[in-house]
């Protein structure tokens, strides 16, 4: 299509009056448009890890990033800030003084200093990603298309500045919250891969969805894949982003540690 389009262009030089330099421009006009009609656009979802490092490697207040979802996020804190202290083991799931503790640090994220996503999440999947670790081409590739599942600041991108914090999607049914604000913001992807937990796939809706699941397969039976399934999942993702894979094709294709594709299952598959 592109070089049809650069032929139409030579001859319009040759039987017009127009100067080397405008037909120059008017050539790299209609390439770039050509490329941007046709290029897909694409979201990885991941979540983020339950685990997160308190550590700051910037100076800069999360109230001074601009942060695309500050009015969604200042929602979530005003009904989190209705909950009277005996309540907060609920919402927190550990003790008294540590839900007390966590409790403050959300509510006052706007006070408190960033890290990128990425140097922020911990844990088995992110380790094993190791984001740290890639190279430029991977890195942005990373940033472009991957975008994180939090229930308390929304869709974040890996290169994003965030402040620690501690919320899990289940509280308060913040899928619920969410569903809506995620849906408005991915509805103009070509294609989503989902490769969120059940209670993060709850957050927001689409037709052009591709979930992919990690199983072990014993005796015929499905059984929870662990931590050896949150490890194998951190390699897919470094996987993804190495190879830049934006294609269904390439999305089933990953072969590792005995992981195979089943379209029966619409997922990767291990037999032990």
């Amino acid at each position: 299509m592109v070089i049809k389009t650069v032929s139409w262009a030579d001859d319009v030089r040759e039987t017009s009056a127009l100067s080397a330099t405008n037909t120059y421009v008017f050539i790299s006009v209609i390439f770039i448009c050509k490329i941007y009609i046709n290029e897909e656009k694409m979201k990885i979802l991941i979540p983020p890890s339950e685990g997160k490092s308190e550590e700051n490697t910037t100076s800069i207040k999360f109230e001074d990033t601009n942060y695309k979802f500050t009015k969604e996020i200042k929602g979530v804190l005003n009904n989190l800030s209705d909950y009277d202290t005996s309540n907060l083991q609920k919402i927190y799931g550990t003790s008294i003084e540590k839900s007390k503790d966590l409790h403050i640090k959300n509510l006052r994220i706007f006070e408190s200093e960033c890290s990128p996503a990425m140097n922020r999440y911990t844990g088995v999947v992110y380790n094993n990603l190791n984001p740290l670790n890639l190279d430029n081409d991977s890195l942005e590739f990373l940033n472009e298309n991957f975008l994180i599942t939090s229930a308390l600041l929304g869709l974040v991108s890996p290169n994003e500045l965030i402040p620690f914090y501690k919320l899990k999607m289940n509280v308060l049914k913040l899928f619920d919250y969410w569903k809506p604000i995620f849906t408005n913001f991915l509805k103009n992807e070509d294609l989503i891969i989902d490769l969120l937990p059940e209670i993060h796939r709850k957050s927001y809706e689409s037709e052009k969805v591709l979930k992919i699941n990690f199983l072990f397969i014993k005796n015929g039976e499905k059984i929870s894949s662990g931590h050896n399934g949150k490890a194998i999942k951190g390699q897919y993702l470094r996987y993804l982003v190495e190879n830049q894979i934006s294609t269904e094709k390439g999305f089933k294709s990953f072969k590792e540690d005995d992981f195979e594709w089943s379209e029966k299952e619409q997922g990767y598959i291990k037999l032990i």
